[in-house]
């Protein structure tokens, strides 16, 4: 319970400015590592929205019951989740082919002409 005070107090402290850790001791061990570590994206959240986080996770991602968790209504769990997420930089699952990509699987016939050039402009 004591390190969760820690980073609340260490969130507090900082009000949100950027934080780049410079030495990392692991717990169990007399081993340190030193360097410039940026924090995960969870971690840079502001603690009240870590707990958010963390609810919303525990109610597998249900909004009634984070209505009922938090006393608040539908809108503002999602205009909530909706800030949060903006604060987030997300993966792109299904990234669009480099040009390359797709001149040489036109170039390997794999794909028609036409198939590329929709390709191209993203369609």
């Amino acid at each position: 319970m004591a390190e969760t005070q820690d980073w609340q107090e260490l969130t507090r402290l900082t009000q949100g400015a950027p934080l780049v850790v410079e030495r990392v001791r692991l717990a169990d061990r007399d081993i340190a590592l030193e360097g410039r570590f940026v924090l995960p994206q969870l971690a840079r959240l502001s603690s009240d929205d870590q707990v958010f986080v963390a609810a919303f996770l525990r109610s597998h991602g249900s909004i009634k019951e984070m209505e009922q968790v938090f006393g608040v209504s539908y809108p503002t769990v999602k205009a909530r989740l909706n800030r949060i997420a903006a604060q987030l930089e997300f993966v792109d699952t299904d990234p669009k082919p480099l040009r390359n990509e797709i001149l040489d699987r036109l170039d390997r016939g794999e794909i028609s002409a036409a198939q590329a050039i929709r390709q191209l402009e993203g369609k």
